[in-house]
């Protein structure tokens, strides 16, 4: 019995020439493999230039490559990098292509590579593993050594407003040693603060940091013993909130749209003022939070996490009303649906919208009304899967 088995066991493994015919095959599947990534990136970097990319539900090129293919976020930076680099590495896309390097070491060498050094580096990179060329970038990203005292007289930090108010500049210049507290801080703060309203993720990407950082500030002013003097207040008018076409001030400076005081609606501290003609307070109505603490902690255990079709975040959602209130939604748990931050924008500022259906799964549709569903386009053909169990059917 056993030497049968070690018989068998020997044809399958096969002959010399047939080991030497596979490998052979394997390394032509691979070769293929690097022609179809190096056009993978080649249009990556066609859609990188197009520039705004909210139309496909992603915040940049990166973004979409998670939310189609489901890259981790790092490796999806890493895609679109070396998508922007290969266009000056004519001899290291050529390796790719050829089967030479395999994506990972390519990935690598993109963040370092120059025209003058690319040959030397594919030779190299052939010889030693991933890992090595890996901490070789590491070594070369880090910035060189310089005085300590000069570069903390240095330090600035300013702000200023723009665009006519529209928009809010923050610049900052801090030693490394500071800069890597700021940093620190605002991991820390994404991945332990509670994922309450306008407290926002940020992995790794530059518009998740700034919403970190916004979060970092509101929870500050929030914890402010002088709630009068910490709050950031934003005026705004009814007529303007339902219309869409009034403008809304903040009180220290600056202009809001009112499609952002609608999605700031969703889940704020809100004080209704009722005036005259001339601007005299008639009524003043209660502080009110939208929704209440108790609803926002159910909301939170139904959707797990951001309901936008392959998204999931946890951290940074929000609760939005699915019909507005401008629309005479109300707050309401069958009206509320947890979006992250940059989903709840596309909503209320770019045209996207939501629907529940009555089995009560959330639909997301473009600002064309055609429903967004997450992963690659259902026109790819896809090989049956064989190992389903066979679907039975009941006659009566």
């Amino acid at each position: 019995m056993f030497e049968g088995m070690a018989r068998a066991s020997g044809r399958e493994r096969g002959s010399p020439e047939q080991v030497s015919d596979r490998l052979r095959a394997l390394d032509d599947a691979h070769a293929r493999a690097g022609r179809a990534q190096k056009e993978m990136l080649r249009l990556l970097l066609e859609l990188d230039r197009a520039g705004d990319l909210r139309s496909l539900g992603a915040r940049d090129a990166s973004h979409l490559l998670q939310l189609r293919y489901g890259l981790s976020a790092w490796k999806a930076h890493r895609w679109v990098a070396a998508a922007r680099a290969l266009r000056r590495l004519p001899r290291l896309s050529r390796a790719l292509e050829r089967g030479e390097l395999g994506i990972d070491k390519v990935l690598e060498l993109c963040r370092y590579a120059e025209p003058v050094t690319e040959a030397g580096l594919i030779a190299w990179a052939r010889r030693v593993s991933l890992g090595a060329v890996r901490r070789r970038g590491d070594l070369a990203a880090r910035a060189s050594a310089l005085q300590g005292a000069e570069i903390q007289r240095e330090r600035h930090l300013g702000w200023w407003y723009s665009d006519g108010g529209r928009r809010f500049w923050l610049e900052a210049e801090l030693p490394a040693a500071d800069g890597a507290i700021v940093a620190r801080t605002i991991e820390r703060l994404a991945g332990r603060i509670p994922a309450m309203p306008g407290e926002e993720d940020a992995p790794f990407a530059g518009a998740r940091r700034a919403d970190a950082l916004v979060a970092l500030c509101s929870a500050r002013v929030a914890s402010d013993p002088d709630p009068d003097r910490a709050t950031v207040v934003i005026h705004a008018q009814l007529a303007g909130l339902t219309s869409g076409t009034g403008g809304c001030e903040i009180q220290d400076g600056g202009v809001v749209h009112p499609a952002t005081v609608q999605r700031l609606l969703c889940s704020c501290r809100v004080q209704s003022v009722h005036e005259d003609r001339s601007g005299g307070v008639l009524h003043l109505g209660r502080v009110r939070r939208e929704p209440p603490a108790w609803m926002l902690r159910q909301i939170r255990y139904r959707d797990r996490g951001c309901t936008f079709p392959g998204c999931g975040t946890r951290a940074f959602t929000e609760a939005h009303h699915i019909r507005w209130f401008r629309f005479g939604g109300r707050t309401e748990l069958g009206n509320l649906a947890l979006v992250c931050s940059f989903h709840h924008r596309l909503v209320h500022e770019h045209g996207w919208s939501m629907r529940r259906e009555p089995d009560g799964v959330l639909g997301w549709f473009r600002p064309d009304g055609t429903r967004y569903r997450a992963g690659p386009s259902p026109g790819i053909p896809l090989e049956p899967d064989t190992h389903d169990p066979p679907v039975l059917t009941a006659v009566g």
